[in-house]
């Protein structure tokens, strides 16, 4: 598509001749892809006449068009599920080798569990803390016992400017309003973009949960991020020096596959 994949934003190689500006992606732009992927995955999981799993969600994955709404592409690895398999426990083991990419596969799957719808939720919430610290799962600091899940998770809720990624800091919207951000700890309180920070951290640490059964389902992940993203588009005055973005234009609810 007109503008490559997700992967090319967030960690994008600029060459000599190229602005870095031009490959960054601003905070309005992150959730409305986010909000794209969750529309995608909900309508995959309960809108086709049977769930369908993607089983490989990863940032390579999600492809951007010229008005940059987000598309799930690459369905090689995906499993349409039967009606036997939509009984069958998650508990039980399969076969089948490892589906997915490391770092992204959920941790069940390594063990040899059936695939699940929660395995992509999985994968998302993995996408979406990843899409705002700009980390990738298999940073080379990420070993140890230590994750990105936990990562972010050992930053919420006081801490969560120390994780971002830098871009978000200080950010230029390309042709929009939202400019010379500073976010800073202790305006978290009261300042809706670090709230809003915070609470998109907390639905992306829900989804990757290690327990399949205590992560969202696509559907709640839905309704929760659109709720956060009206009220980062809703006008508000320009206080400590941050203007609001209420003039970016959110991406429609139409479904987002490739």
């Amino acid at each position: 598509m007109e503008n490559g994949s997700l992967e090319d934003w967030l960690h994008s190689s600029v060459g000599m001749n190229e602005p870095e500006t031009m490959r960054n992606l601003n905070f309005i732009q992150r959730v409305n892809v986010a909000v794209d992927v969750a529309h995608a995955l909900e309508y995959l999981h309960h809108r086709c006449e049977t769930p369908i799993i993607h089983c490989d969600l990863k940032p390579s994955n999600i492809l951007l068009d010229e008005e940059m709404v987000g598309h799930i592409s690459d369905f090689g690895l995906a499993k349409i599920l039967s009606g036997d398999e939509l009984n069958y426990s998650a508990n039980e083991s399969s076969s089948l080798g490892l589906r997915g990419t490391i770092g992204y596969a959920p941790p069940e799957y390594g063990m040899g569990s059936e695939l699940s719808t929660n395995g992509d939720v999985y994968s998302y919430g993995i996408l979406l803390l990843e899409m705002l610290t700009g980390k990738r799962p298999t940073n080379e600091r990420f070993k140890e016992g230590l994750s990105l899940h936990n990562f972010v998770k050992a930053a919420l809720p006081n801490r969560v400017v120390e994780i971002i990624d830098p871009i978000l800091l200080q950010e230029s919207v390309r042709g929009g309003t939202v400019g010379d951000i500073t976010l800073n700890e202790n305006n978290l309180g009261n300042d809706k973009y670090l709230q809003c920070l915070n609470s998109i951290f907390k639905i992306g640490l829900t989804c990757s949960a290690e327990s399949p059964s205590e992560r969202m389902d696509m559907s709640d992940v839905v309704t929760k991020l659109c709720s956060i993203r009206d009220k980062l588009l809703r006008p508000t005055r320009l206080y400590r020096g941050i203007r609001t973005a209420y003039d970016a234009k959110p991406t429609g609810n139409n479904v987002l596959l490739s």
